[in-house]
């Protein structure tokens, strides 16, 4: 039997309430099943026939990885019914969302190329 659909914006209409953004959850069960559910929501079976894929996914490019990163993709993606690679390209998206959001806060990148934040010297 297939999953029925949920139209969220419908949901709310339903309730008296309006979408006003999304929720930011962090690692756990919580962070898990909101990626579940937005992959179920972006995922769309082409007109076609073929494997589900989110439509404005435009661009093919081979990403390399390590061995320990691939064996990861393909255990969470087990999990969520999905391929790892549609993980992979989604986890990308949200990771430079996050970036994204950081700077537009004026909050000072981290990471890779990024320098630490200078230290006070002690007296």
């Amino acid at each position: 039997m297939a999953k029925t659909k949920l139209d969220f914006d419908e949901l709310a209409r339903g309730r008296g309430a309006e979408r006003r953004g999304q929720v930011k959850t962090g690692a756990g069960h919580f962070a898990a099943a909101q990626l579940a559910a937005e992959l179920a929501q972006r995922l769309r079976a082409p007109a076609h026939g073929g494997r589900p894929t989110d439509p404005t996914w435009t661009e093919r490019r081979i990403v390399p990885l390590r061995h320990r990163t691939l064996e990861r993709l393909n255990a969470d993606a087990d999990v969520l019914s999905v391929e790892p690679m549609q993980l992979a390209a989604l986890l990308i998206e949200k990771g430079l969302d996050s970036i994204e959001q950081e700077l537009a806060l004026g909050r000072p990148a981290r990471g890779i190329g990024a320098k630490a934040p200078a230290r006070k010297p002690t007296s």
